[in-house]
């Protein structure tokens, strides 16, 4: 719960910021989900009119990939002027004498974005397919984002062959984690010799995948979660989507767990005016599952270590053997297949 002194210095910076002295912030609730942020619902009354927002900080712990706050809030502008369907971009509060920690503010959008629940309950999202579409027309748009950017300079300069680049760093972070992981290390020896020629950079989402997007009984309602973005290969981020580990159960709908992954594919290249190059695709999907195997080792250990106590972050630690079989099952050797 934020102090009430916390309150008062919030309600005088949110005021400011909106050129709305009269602001009165009313009531403050914690938003479920964001393991490595924390989420807040502001709840003000402004002009006459109630209106909500959202409120982004650093969890307890977070990871080392994981991007800043005001990186991550200078990415959401940029996609947000693009036309990408983000929140509304409100501020970004540096000072930490406000809330103790540097945060930034959003609109509120309405919708469910729990991964399991946006896959298996057919009532939110609309029509399926309309809905993988759309996400593919989004992404696309992201991905016509390209460097240079001067409001991304931030950003590290692209790395010419990007696949070999997250090989690289992967086995790094194995190595910090001192994670013997010999099927994992069979994977990264894979994808090492199997990368495709990389194409030409663009900004990637980073976590594009269902709960990272919210939908209502209608279809989508806003792009989430942008911590992990950066310069790379575009299909990497169609890899992470179509990836079986963010399917939710629901394995023969490719397309994040939703629908066919042709309905995915086929909103993309409209927008690009291309086709997908498929195999490239399913390649980032074996790295999707490598790369989620060492979250889930890092988020385990941010428990184990102490640092942040929860079964939520013990429990992620358990997916790595699913997603290890999923690693083998797609690197296996024609000459051993049954």
């Amino acid at each position: 719960m934020i102090a009430d002194a916390r309150k008062v210095a919030l309600q005088a910076w949110l005021g400011s910021r909106l050129d709305q002295p009269d602001l009165t912030l009313g009531e403050i609730h914690p938003l479920s989900g964001g393991s490595i942020q924390e989420n807040w619902k502001l709840t003000c009354r402004l002009g006459g009119k109630d209106r909500s927002f959202v409120l982004r900080k650093d969890a307890a712990a977070t990871i080392a990939s994981s991007r800043t706050r005001a990186e991550e809030f200078a990415i959401l502008q940029v996609a947000h002027a693009a036309g990408i369907c983000t929140p509304e971009p409100i501020g970004f509060c540096h000072d930490p004498a406000v809330l103790g920690a540097p945060f930034a503010v959003m609109g509120l959008v309405e919708g469910v974005g729990l991964g399991p629940r946006v896959a298996k309950d057919l009532s939110l999202g609309g029509d399926r397919e309309q809905l993988a579409e759309r996400l593919g027309r989004e992404l696309a748009l992201v991905h016509g984002i390209r460097p240079p950017q001067e409001a991304l300079a931030f950003l590290e300069q692209p790395d010419p062959h990007p696949a070999l680049a997250a090989i690289r760093g992967l086995r790094a972070k194995l190595d910090a984690l001192n994670a013997a992981r010999p099927s994992l290390e069979w994977g990264l020896r894979w994808a090492e010799r199997h990368a495709p020629e990389p194409l030409p950079p663009v900004l990637v989402h980073g976590d594009f995948r269902t709960g990272n997007y919210m939908v209502d009984s209608e279809g989508l309602t806003a792009i989430l979660d942008w911590e992990f973005s950066g310069w790379g290969d575009p299909l990497s981020d169609l890899g992470w989507f179509c990836a079986a580990c963010w399917r939710f159960g629901q394995t023969e709908k490719e397309a994040g767990g939703i629908a066919p992954r042709a309905a995915f594919y086929r909103g993309y290249e409209a927008q690009i005016g291309r086709p997908i190059d498929d195999a490239a695709v399913r390649y980032w999907e074996v790295v999707a599952h490598l790369r989620w195997a060492v979250i889930a080792l890092e988020q385990a250990y941010r428990h184990i270590s102490g640092a942040e106590p929860s079964l939520e972050l013990a429990l992620t630690g358990r997916l790595v053997p699913d997603l290890e079989r999923a690693v083998l099952r797609a690197t296996t050797p024609d000459c051993w297949r049954a």
